[in-house]
């Protein structure tokens, strides 16, 4: 009776994943593994929504009916220091996450743009790193000797600078510049030699494979073996390298203007909002909330997406 019993109780065996069709290719393998994932999928549409905020900021602020730098100095109390006037920061069917203090200037607004600023620097340096490391890498890696022995050499010499002193240093000296351009500038100038090294290792493991041998007897020239057979062959590593780079370029924009050798006001940005909302978050914590909330959500989406695409795409590089 006893057997009996426990056998009736025991929990049905789970489901196993819907089989992924034969003769599938890797990217094919990698979206089947990608749609398993609930962690992808939230963190896919995470990024999609701050995306779509970047790319149509002016047309979603407007819907609040504020832009970003414009006074509502109804929406503050003048007797309480500026505070904002009504529950959590002043949130109102006018002010939809509430206003700054002092100035009264739409919160939603600010975030919205701040998020243009922020990120469109980040993905723009992103880029910056991928291209400049992606060619470093495969042309240290594939043509060996002297390129690679430069190249090492400048990879080595751009990793022993202390990067954030320096980007304050340079931040701080060019003042009459377009800080948007210059941020992303350099932000890009020390972050190549990571992504370089990954492709350089890549590349070289795949320079004596037998389908590259194959293409230079067959007399393919090395500028058609390295697009043809080497760049796909670090396409999948350079892709999960690539999501795993643009949290840290969202937080080097963050810091540089927390520090206040970034984004210039009244240009909005998350880190400078960050910064302005420290003397407040005891008062207005609301100040605080959103812009820090924004860029906890966009890092933390940007971290799982890339170490799914890392554990599919390059397993040997995972450390699993």
């Amino acid at each position: 009776m006893n057997t009996t019993s426990s056998t009736s109780t025991a929990a049905p065996p789970k489901a196993a994943p819907p089989p992924v069709p034969a003769g599938s290719g890797p990217w094919q393998l990698a979206r089947a593994e990608l749609r398993r994932r609930t962690s992808v999928k939230l963190s896919l549409a995470v990024v999609a929504f701050f995306a779509l905020m970047t790319a149509a900021a002016p047309l979603i602020s407007a819907l609040g009916g504020w832009g970003p730098e414009e006074f509502d100095k109804t929406a503050v109390d003048p007797y309480l220091g500026g505070l904002p006037i009504g529950p959590l920061g002043g949130v109102s069917a006018e002010h939809w996450l509430g206003v700054e203090p002092v100035t009264g200037r739409d919160l939603f607004a600010r975030v919205v743009h701040g998020a243009q600023v922020s990120l469109l620097i980040a993905f723009s340096a992103t880029a910056i790193v991928v291209v400049a490391g992606t060619a470093a890498g495969i042309a240290a890696g594939y043509f060996g000797g002297r390129v690679d022995t430069v190249l090492s050499r400048l990879m080595d010499l751009t990793m022993s600078f202390p990067s954030l002193i320096f980007m304050i240093a340079m931040m701080s000296v060019a003042r009459d510049v377009n800080r948007i351009v210059l941020m992303t500038a350099v932000i890009g100038l020390f972050g190549w030699p990571g992504i370089a090294r990954v492709v350089r290792g890549q590349t070289l493991s795949l320079k004596h494979r037998e389908y590259v041998d194959a293409a230079r007897v067959g007399g393919s020239g090395p500028w058609r073996i390295l697009a043809r057979d080497i760049l796909p062959g670090v396409a999948g590593p350079v892709i999960a390298y690539t999501t795993l780079i643009v949290p840290g370029m969202i937080a080097t924009e963050a810091a540089l203007s927390y520090l206040g050798v970034g984004v210039r006001p009244p240009t909005p940005s998350w880190g400078q909002m960050i910064a302005e909302s420290v003397a407040y978050y005891d008062t207005d914590p609301m100040y605080f909330v959103v812009p820090s909330l924004c860029l906890f959500l966009t890092v933390l989406a940007f971290t799982l997406l890339g170490d799914a695409l890392r554990d599919i795409l390059d397993p040997r590089g995972s450390g699993t």
